[in-house]
């Protein structure tokens, strides 16, 4: 069984087709980070684990689901939809082969909605900003990772904002992990759903922002 940990905030309406479409062998761990639309109900009514953690952050939710999850390898991805469960095999099996250390989903979109300019554009800079500190060649510092879990917990990530993913990349590369990228459909968020960063140019700044707190 592979534990998939799912941070979320009011995305009831993405939840019943994200979770049907689970490979078999895989768990769901929704986190819920203080919804306020039923998102814990309707994960459990279709079969999800949920852990609830009030403090806010999406390193908050992301490292509660960790912490709770059990098995050896962990996966995290969005909750909203734009993602497919079904690609999360393919990147499992390069860390349980020992291929990688840290797999990280590079998003293709499949439409312009899927990924809007500001959003784009503050990955980009945020990749190129940590390929240059820390000599990656990462493309997207992307909502999707792969990872064991016991060594991904000693990393001591702090950051329990919009920087976590950052930190993430940041101590695995100072631990001598290998990171390694594959592409992956990224698909328009589900209708009825708003981003938390990629839904506005707001969001797009304080991951930028929430970035240069934890660049070395």
């Amino acid at each position: 069984m592979i534990d998939v940990v799912l941070p979320a905030l009011n995305e009831a309406a993405a939840l019943p087709l994200l979770l049907a479409a689970f490979p078999a062998g895989y768990r769901a761990i929704v986190v819920d980070n203080g919804s306020t639309d039923g998102t814990a109900d309707v994960a459990r009514a279709n079969r999800a684990t949920v852990v609830d953690e009030p403090r806010p952050g999406y390193g908050s939710a992301v490292h509660a689901g960790v912490e709770a999850a059990t098995s050896p390898v962990v996966a995290v991805m969005d909750a909203d939809g734009s993602l497919d469960p079904a690609e999360l095999p393919a990147m499992v099996a390069l860390v349980v082969d020992g291929h990688a250390d840290l797999v990280m989903g590079r998003r293709r979109p499949t439409s312009t909605a899927a990924w809007p300019w500001h959003a784009r554009w503050g990955n980009r800079f945020l990749a190129f900003q940590l390929n240059r500190s820390l000599g990656t060649s990462l493309a997207d510092i992307g909502p999707v990772r792969v990872f064991d879990r016991t060594r991904y917990l000693a990393l001591g990530i702090e950051d329990r904002r919009f920087g976590y993913p950052f930190e993430t990349v940041v101590r695995a590369a100072h631990a001598g992990w290998r990171i390694c990228e594959v592409d992956v459909r990224y698909h328009p968020r589900a209708a009825g759903t708003t981003s938390k960063v990629t839904g506005s140019t707001r969001g797009t700044y304080r991951a930028v922002r929430d970035f240069y707190r934890v660049l070395p």
